[in-house]
């Protein structure tokens, strides 16, 4: 159990990705520019939620949940760090080295998962330092 909860939520983004993108209509960049959901807005524009922005949503989520799970302490927080880690060294591999990574979409979702790497260190840092108390004066 502890396991499965340090699996990093990222992680779900770029297999998401990876299963849209090498198996069928996906695999043809004009699909992540089709339109999920149209809706007429009331000052007459017309508002279209694209394949891409959903997929970026659905990162910029899992980003947020990775945040909370930054907070925690000990060795669950620390083996999430380092699959966070794992995940954006998998991302930047494909990136460089697959026609099918060589997107914007990807590089964005490639940039939540650094910002993940990032954030998740940061605040653990931040946190440790704040568990960290010095005393003044005669010690006993």
């Amino acid at each position: 159990m502890r396991l499965f909860s340090a699996i990093p939520f990222t992680l779900f983004t770029l297999l998401i990705y990876n299963a849209l993108a090498f198996t069928g209509g996906a695999s043809d960049p004009a699909f992540w520019t089709q339109p999920v959901v149209t809706i007429a807005m009331v000052s007459g524009a017309t508002f279209e939620l694209l394949a891409s922005d959903v997929l970026i949503t659905v990162g910029l989520f899992f980003l947020f949940i990775e945040i909370l799970k930054a907070t925690r302490i000990g060795t669950t927080a620390l083996l999430d760090h380092m699959f966070s880690v794992l995940v954006f060294v998998a991302y930047l591999v494909e990136f460089l080295v697959l026609q099918q990574a060589a997107t914007s979409l990807f590089f964005i979702l490639m940039a939540i998962s650094l910002i993940d790497v990032i954030a998740g260190f940061s605040i653990s840092i931040t946190g440790a330092r704040r568990d960290v108390s010095f005393g003044h004066g005669d010690m006993h």
